[in-house]
């Protein structure tokens, strides 16, 4: 029975951890419940990066009750003082007596840590609880936490021929309403977002997120913007320059370094990845942002981006959205090329697939086999 509700709780602390999403990064998401005499008496989780963790908003919302109650936390409680306090050592301050966890936090400061903070202090411990969904949850902190690459999750929205613009360049637009509203969750989810200088050349897009809030759940945030610009076209009047934020990166040759019109974007508050020549890895791209704390990308585009990580094999994951037309010309762009195999063996598989409905769109989500 009690394993029966400590996956009850568990499972909705998993829920609570969710609402975290595009708040946290590059943080991990927690959700946190505490439980005496069989009922809920506080939940929590972790908003804002910076700001207070799970187990302190459930347990200020427990308050007095705490003593004597059982937490159940999706992550190992922190044992270090970082932004905040550890939150192993407020879980003994409020006299909790047993602890539920489902998953060791990997992150070095922590990494069993806290757990022994807990144990030493008598308090009676459980962990493994629902752990694979727990670590479901947070792929992306796994991830980054470990190597400090972040997670690369392709988006693109295509027709059934496998286009995602005419040979003119127009997009507007592929999909449809429903399919471009999960795009800007995805927007709001990942903590950058990548597109290629003939994306901003052809379309100026924000690439900002548009993201209904009341729908989704959750409060909307811009990405990082990252073009891929080798020669440094980006026209300074851009739209993804001009948002004030700070959020703008280029990533271009090493040979334009000393370029006056470098100080012209950099007083738009834009950041700059140096690399050599003017092909670039996307493993290398990744390394860099990895450097700049930034966790996860969304890849948009274009058509030489996707190949370049396609051809890399190093897609985590991805949702490719599909619509229910035709554009039948082969020079229209699509959204994968420069491939020559002879075997139906060797071609690119989409592991583990699931299929959504978008109204007359759909989509298929993959995610690579660990």
């Amino acid at each position: 029975m009690d394993e029966v509700l400590d996956e009850k709780y568990m499972a909705r602390a998993i829920e609570l951890a969710q609402k975290g999403i595009g708040g946290v990064n590059p943080n991990p998401l927690v959700g946190a419940v505490v439980v005496k005499d069989g009922k809920i008496i506080g939940e929590g989780w972790h908003k804002k990066f910076g700001g207070p963790h799970a187990e302190v908003w459930a347990l200020n919302e427990a308050g007095e009750n705490a003593e004597g109650a059982t937490i159940y936390v999706t992550l190992e409680p922190c044992s270090h003082q970082g932004k905040t306090p550890p939150c192993a050592r407020r879980i003994v301050e409020a006299g909790i007596k047993r602890c539920v966890v489902a998953c060791i936090d990997p992150n070095p400061l922590v990494a069993g840590k806290g757990m022994k903070i807990i144990e030493e202090a008598g308090i009676d411990i459980k962990l493994g609880v629902l752990e694979k969904e727990a670590k479901d949850v947070n792929k992306i902190f796994l991830k980054y936490i470990e190597n400090k690459v972040p997670y690369l999750f392709l988006k693109c929205g295509i027709t059934l021929d496998g286009k995602i613009a005419t040979r003119s360049g127009k997009s507007k637009w592929i999909t449809n309403e429903i399919a471009r509203e999960k795009v800007q969750f995805l927007r709001t989810k990942f903590m950058a977002i990548m597109v290629g200088i003939n994306t901003v050349l052809k379309d100026n897009p924000s690439l900002d997120s548009r993201l209904d809030e009341e729908k989704f759940g959750i409060e909307k945030r811009n990405p990082f913007r990252v073009v891929i610009d080798p020669n440094l076209e980006s026209p300074i009047e851009a739209k993804f320059l001009n948002f004030n934020d700070n959020k703008a990166i280029i990533v271009t040759s090493s040979d334009n370094k000393n370029l006056e019109k470098i100080k012209v974007y950099e007083k738009l508050g834009t950041k700059f990845i140096f690399l050599e020549g003017k092909t670039f890895k996307m493993e290398d791209i990744l390394k860099e942002l990895g450097k700049l704390e930034i966790d996860s990308v969304l890849l948009e585009g274009g058509s030489g981006l996707i190949s370049t990580a396609f051809k890399e094999n190093i897609i985590d994951a991805g949702e490719i959205f599909i619509a229910p037309k035709i554009i039948g010309d082969n020079s229209a762009i699509p959204f994968i090329d420069g491939f020559n195999f002879d075997s139906m063996e060797d071609i690119f598989k989409l592991s583990n697939p699931k299929f959504n409905i978008y109204g007359d769109n759909i989509s298929i989500e993959f995610e690579k086999n660990k």
